[in-house]
């Protein structure tokens, strides 16, 4: 039942109204647009696809704890083998232009980004960053997400002098021992391929410097980017971490077989620690799906036994094996367009309407 209660009975004479669509999980743990930009009298339908999800109010300050008097579908559960409906869908009407903030409770749903918002300016990546327990930046309504979590054991202070294009820089910077001094006073963004006709990152292996970023684009099937550690290489760092540390993960992206267009995910590369990544699609990972930046391959954590690691353990145990683990990196993700879809939606004539509602116009 939801939290709170509100009836509501609006006459309307002749004017218009805007219904959004909104798709909550049936794979990816996602809203779908994952924010939209609505007016006073608008409605927002909730359709709730597999596995078991919710639509429940946060506050932009605490993203995954449900604001006092804030609406709650309550868990909404859809069984796997429900591909074709019908699917429960709840409803809610816009009050007001102020900002609306939405997460699901379920388990660390949250904490892996799953999260929504009715007009939310600038600040949605700042919510689903805080959400995913990482620094919060301002964003454009491209919703770029930056993270940035805790640098890992064994990352020193340095400081290097690089010449090049004509200008000398002196930075200091993380650097992990054996990995290389920065060369370069430019960033570059190091393009990886995921999935396609083979179970493979394209690159698997690939040495950035700082403040370079690595560009994750999903090809057919349904791939992620999910961070791990070397010990551990088919389970997220998120869940593995005795120190809270948050991982990045791309989550789910399914891509038809005739698609034209293709959904990227950036991470910026902020020290020189390793970053272990692999695919949680089921298998994928003990088939040798896995991907690193900057490997030591002097050292015995380099890239051939991460993925010998990766294959013996078969995704489904970990080891005992302890290493340093970055997780200093950003994570910025778009859909194929390059931007999160903000679908109108709908446009529906209004003329007198009867409402009866719970949690600020919301109906299961």
């Amino acid at each position: 039942m939801f939290s709170s209660l509100f009836l509501a009975f609006a006459v309307v004479s002749l004017a218009q109204a805007v219904q959004f669509n909104v798709t909550v999980g049936g794979g990816p743990l996602r809203y779908d647009p994952q924010f939209v930009n609505a007016n006073p009298g608008d409605t927002i339908i909730f359709t709730f696809k597999q596995s078991n999800h919710t639509a429940s109010q946060s506050t932009l300050a605490q993203p995954c704890v449900q604001a006092p008097n804030g609406f709650d579908s309550g868990f909404m559960p859809v069984s796997s083998s429900n591909t074709n409906g019908p699917f429960p869908a709840a409803q809610y009407t816009v009050q007001d232009m102020n900002p609306v903030w939405v997460y699901c409770k379920q388990g660390d749903h949250c904490q892996q980004g799953m999260v929504f918002a009715i007009n939310p300016g600038t600040q949605f990546a700042a919510f689903q960053a805080a959400a995913m327990g990482n620094t919060t930046v301002s964003s454009s309504l491209s919703a770029s997400v930056t993270a940035t979590a805790t640098a890992p054991t064994g990352v020193i202070t340095a400081t290097a002098t690089i010449t090049g294009g004509g200008q000398t820089v002196t930075t200091t910077y993380g650097s992990f021992p054996g990995s290389a001094a920065p060369t370069s006073v430019t960033s570059t963004d190091h393009k990886v391929v995921v999935g396609g006709s083979t179970l493979t990152y394209t690159p698997s292996n690939i040495t950035a410097q700082i403040g370079d970023t690595v560009t994750f684009q999903f090809m057919q099937k349904n791939h992620t980017a999910t961070q791990s550690t070397f010990a551990d290489p088919c389970r997220s760092l998120t869940l593995t971490s005795t120190s809270g540390q948050v991982g990045f993960d791309s989550g789910f992206m399914a891509v038809a077989s005739n698609a034209t267009t293709f959904p990227t995910y950036t991470i910026q590369i902020n020290n020189t620690a390793p970053i272990w990544v692999y695919c949680k699609q089921s298998g994928h990972c003990g088939q040798g799906m896995v991907f690193s930046v900057n490997a030591v391959e002097s050292g015995a954590n380099n890239f051939a036994a991460f993925k010998a690691q990766a294959i013996r353990l078969n995704g489904t145990s970990s080891s005992s094996t302890s290493t340093s683990t970055s997780t200093g990196v950003q994570a910025t993700q778009t859909k194929s367009s390059g931007a999160v879809k903000n679908d109108r939606g709908t446009r529906v004539l209004v003329g007198i309407v009867g409402v009866v509602s719970m949690a600020g116009m919301f109906l299961a």
